[in-house]
C-alpha cells in the first residue's frame, strides 16, 4: 500500500492543504474563542523577521514608533460617520469592567484612526510640529465570521502608520512612498513576491478615506490576497477631530492624514505563494533560519563537525542552526525542516566525513549534491541569494501566466472561477460591472494605468481593473 502524504496535495483540496501545513509546520494553533489564533515559536519567528525588516524600512522615512490603548470610547468612533458605519459588523465591545458596568462602553480597537486622532489634535499645534509620523506595533481586533488562521482571523498582529502633513500633497505623496518604498519593497526583495500595486475603487477604498493604495499577490491557486494598503485619508478625520495647525501665514489650518498597515495575513501568503506539496518554502532573506546542519548519526566525529560547521557558518553571517538530536531518526527531522521550507540543509554522516563532504539539500529548487565541506562558507551566501530570485521568478511567472486580458464581464468571470485574474478596461467596466462581478463573488483588486503604474486618479484615461477572486 502506498504511503499517505504528508501533506493534502494542493490539487486535490487546496484549502485543506493550507490548514495541514499550518498545523504540520507548527505555525499556529486555533485559540480557545471562535476566530482566535495561537502562533506558535516558528510562526512567530517568522512575523519577528518580518517586523524587524518592515521597521527598518518604517524609521528610514522618519515615523517614530509609539503604543496607544486597546479599549478606545465608544463615543470617538461616532466622530467620522463613514469610518464607523464601515467598521461596525466588525467591533468587539466592552461594557463592563470591574465587576460594574461602564459609564461609556469601550471598543476593543479595529484600527486606531480614532484614538490616535484624539492626540493628534492635542500634540499639533503649529506648522513646526509637522509632518507628525507616528507608527505602532499592537494587535486589533474584528469580529470575523468565517474565521481562517492567518488570513482571516478576530484578533491579529500588525503595524499601523497615522501621520499628519501640511499639505494636500504632502499626504499624498507620503502615502505613496510608504506603499512603493515600503511595503512594495519589503514583499519584492524580502519576501520574494511578485505583487501589483494599484488603487482602490472608491467601493473597495478604506472607510473615511478618499484614496486606498494597495498591494496585491497571487496565490498558488489563483486567488489574489491583499497584502498591505496605504490611505489617503485627506481631512476627513482633521474635521472630525478638529486637527488644526497654524500657518506660517498665521493662518489656522486643518492638517492632511494618512494611515496604513500591514499584518500577520503576510505570513499565511507567505504559505499560499510560495508553499507546495512537500511544505513551506521561506526565502532565504526573509528565514531566521537559513541553514540546518543535521548530523546523521551520533557518532561523535559527525556531532564535532556538524557543530564545527554551524559555528563556522554563524561566523560568516549565516543564520544557522545545529540539529544534533541523534535520538530522533534522521527520516523524520529531515521531514519537519522541509515542512517548515529550510532553505538550506546541510546533512553529515560518517561517509560524508571520510570524504570530506556534506549532503547539501536546497528546499526551494529541490534536490541533493556532496558538497566539499571546506567549500560551504564561501559557497552557501551565494545559493541563497539563487534560490530567493528563484522564487520571486516563480510568483511572477505564475501570475503573468494565469492573468487574462478581457473585454466583458463574462470573459472576467470565467477567468477567474478558471483560477485565475483578468485585466479590463475600466472604462469598460464601471461601477455597473464591478457590481456584476460581486454577483459572482468577483471583486475588482485594483486599478492600474496602462503601463502598470499606479493611477493618480480613479477615472483615470487608460486605467485597467485588475479582477479576481480573493481571500
Amino acid at each position: 500500500m502506498a504511503k499517505a502524504p504528508v501533506l493534502t496535495p494542493r490539487a486535490d483540496d487546496f484549502p485543506r492543504w493550507y490548514q495541514d501545513l499550518i498545523s504540520k509546520a507548527e505555525l499556529a494553533d486555533n485559540g480557545p474563542v471562535r476566530g482566535s489564533m495561537v502562533i506558535r515559536p516558528y510562526g512567530y519567528g517568522l512575523w519577528e523577521r518580518m517586523q524587524a525588516e518592515m521597521d527598518a524600512r518604517i524609521k528610514e522615512t522618519g515615523t517614530e514608533n509609539a503604543y496607544f490603548p486597546l479599549l478606545i470610547p465608544q463615543s470617538y468612533l461616532a466622530r467620522e460617520a463613514d469610518h464607523v458605519e464601515g467598521f461596525a459588523p466588525e467591533l468587539a465591545v466592552v461594557t463592563h469592567g470591574g465587576g460594574k458596568e461602564l459609564e461609556e462602553p469601550a471598543v476593543v480597537r479595529p484600527t486606531s484612526e480614532m484614538i490616535i486622532n484624539e492626540y493628534f489634535a492635542k500634540w499639533v499645534q503649529s506648522y513646526r510640529d509637522l509632518p507628525l509620523l507616528i507608527n505602532q506595533w499592537a494587535n486589533v481586533v474584528r469580529w470575523e465570521l468565517r474565521p481562517r488562521l492567518f488570513l482571516r482571523t478576530s484578533e491579529f498582529l500588525w503595524q499601523e502608520g497615522h501621520t499628519a502633513h501640511a499639505t494636500h500633497e504632502e499626504a499624498r505623496d507620503f502615502a505613496a512612498h510608504i506603499h512603493r518604498q515600503v511595503y512594495e519593497d519589503f514583499m519584492v526583495n524580502v519576501l520574494a513576491m511578485d505583487v501589483v500595486p494599484g488603487r482602490k475603487t472608491v467601493k473597495e477604498r478604506f472607510a473615511g478615506a478618499i484614496n486606498t493604495l494597495t498591494l496585491e499577490g497571487m496565490m498558488g491557486d489563483g486567488k489574489a490576497l491583499q497584502m498591505a494598503t496605504s490611505h489617503e485619508l485627506g481631512q476627513n478625520f482633521a474635521k472630525a477631530f478638529n486637527t488644526q495647525y497654524l500657518s506660517r501665514e498665521g493662518k489656522q489650518e486643518l492638517v492632511w492624514q494618512t494611515s496604513w498597515g500591514s499584518t500577520t495575513r503576510m505570513i499565511g501568503a507567505l504559505v499560499m505563494m510560495h508553499g507546495d506539496d512537500d511544505g513551506l518554502r521561506v526565502p532565504p532573506r526573509l528565514a531566521q533560519i537559513q541553514v540546518v546542519v543535521l548530523a546523521i548519526k551520533g557518532d561523535e566525529a559527525v556531532l564535532a563537525k556538524v557543530r564545527e560547521i554551524g559555528a563556522r557558518l554563524k561566523a560568516a553571517g549565516v543564520r544557522v542552526r545545529v540539529d544534533d538530536r541523534t535520538d530522533v531518526p534522521f527520516g523524520r527531522r529531515a521531514v519537519d525542516w522541509e515542512l517548515k521550507g529550510v532553505p538550506v540543509r546541510i546533512e553529515v554522516g560518517p561517509r560524508d566525513l571520510e570524504n570530506g563532504t556534506a549532503m547539501l539539500a536546497r528546499r526551494i529548487p529541490g534536490g541533493k549534491e556532496p558538497v566539499a565541506i571546506d567549500a560551504l562558507v564561501e559557497l552557501l551566501p551565494v545559493v541563497l541569494e539563487e534560490d530567493q530570485a528563484l522564487l520571486l521568478k516563480q510568483s511572477r511567472e505564475r501570475r503573468e501566466s494565469r492573468t487574462s486580458e478581457v473585454s466583458t464581464v463574462a470573459e472576467a468571470v470565467e477567468a477567474a472561477s478558471a483560477g485565475g485574474w483578468a485585466r479590463i478596461p475600466w472604462a469598460t467596466l464601471g461601477e455597473k460591472g464591478e457590481a456584476e462581478l460581486a454577483e459572482h463573488a468577483v471583486t475588482v483588486r485594483c486599478l492600474v494605468a496602462e503601463d502598470g503604474s499606479v493611477p493618480d486618479a480613479d477615472e483615470a484615461p487608460g486605467n485597467v481593473a485588475v479582477v479576481a477572486r480573493a481571500y
